[in-house]
């Protein structure tokens, strides 16, 4: 057994995720291979889409320098992950997530390195769904740490969020980036936290960390330079659009993203 500590999170693997080609996990692992309680993930060589009853189909789209789709599904049991090459008369890889044990299956025990990007797309999406469920969630963003507090900054793709946190370093002593793209913000006792994690973008950086939060802000372009705080519903909808929009589909996750 493989384990790794996201945001605090147990995921166990029966596949040594790193191994395979993630490397992004490494800072995560943990060097216990004893099966813990909490694994969730899993191979099952039987899964397929046959086994699985699909209920409804909820998003699906297109991995940039690959001829394959991801479809998103709600099953009978929890939710389902498809990638199919478009000439490919079945699919390719499979991930289940079982809303009763939050354990994740595959189909999959070998990656070549196109499915290697296509993999940890679809464990951010499953992930996800167990992060939500545990009062955590994943956020589009861009995070500098300064003065033992972390800020999140969110933004549509080319506002400049990864500039803007670069500005920071440069011109701030001690600013240091934790994440350039989906860090996880998640709520303990009444605190917030913001966490590194192994999906960082197109910015290699992975760690291990948290930290309180100390500002989200939404960034938009404007000739000149201001900051004002965002009254609840206004800031709730500033917020919103960087939670991860393909779980926005479903009533009880969208219901877990608002709480």
């Amino acid at each position: 057994m493989y384990n790794y500590i996201i945001a605090d999170f147990y995921l166990q693997s029966e596949i040594d995720i790193v191994g395979l080609g993630l490397r992004s996990f490494r800072p995560f692992e943990v060097e216990s291979t004893e099966r813990h309680p909490d694994a969730i993930f899993r191979y099952d060589e039987k899964l397929t889409t046959s086994n699985v009853e699909i209920v409804a189909e909820y998003s699906s789209s297109d991995f940039e320098l690959t001829d394959a789709v991801g479809t998103f599904y709600k099953s009978a049991r929890g939710y389902l992950f498809v990638t199919r090459h478009r000439h490919a008369e079945s699919p390719d890889m499979l991930l289940h997530i079982d809303n009763e044990t939050n354990v994740i299956t595959t189909n999959y025990a070998t990656y070549n390195e196109v499915d290697i990007a296509i993999l940890r797309y679809a464990l951010w999406v499953m992930f996800g769904i167990v992060l939500l469920k545990n009062d955590a969630v994943a956020i589009h963003s861009s995070v500098i740490v300064a003065g033992g507090l972390g800020a999140l900054f969110l933004g549509e793709s080319g506002t400049g969020k990864s500039t803007h946190t670069r500005l920071w370093r440069e011109n701030i002593e001690g600013a240091t980036l934790l994440n350039d793209d989906s860090p996880i913000i998640r709520i303990k006792e009444d605190k917030v936290y913001v966490y590194g994690s192994p999906w960082s973008g197109k910015t290699p950086c992975y760690k291990n960390l948290c930290y309180p939060i100390g500002m989200i802000c939404r960034l938009s372009q404007a000739p000149h330079n201001r900051i004002y705080p965002l009254k609840s519903i206004i800031a709730i909808g500033a917020l919103h659009p960087s939670c991860p929009p393909v779980l926005a589909h479903d009533e009880m996750l969208q219901d877990c993203i608002c709480n």
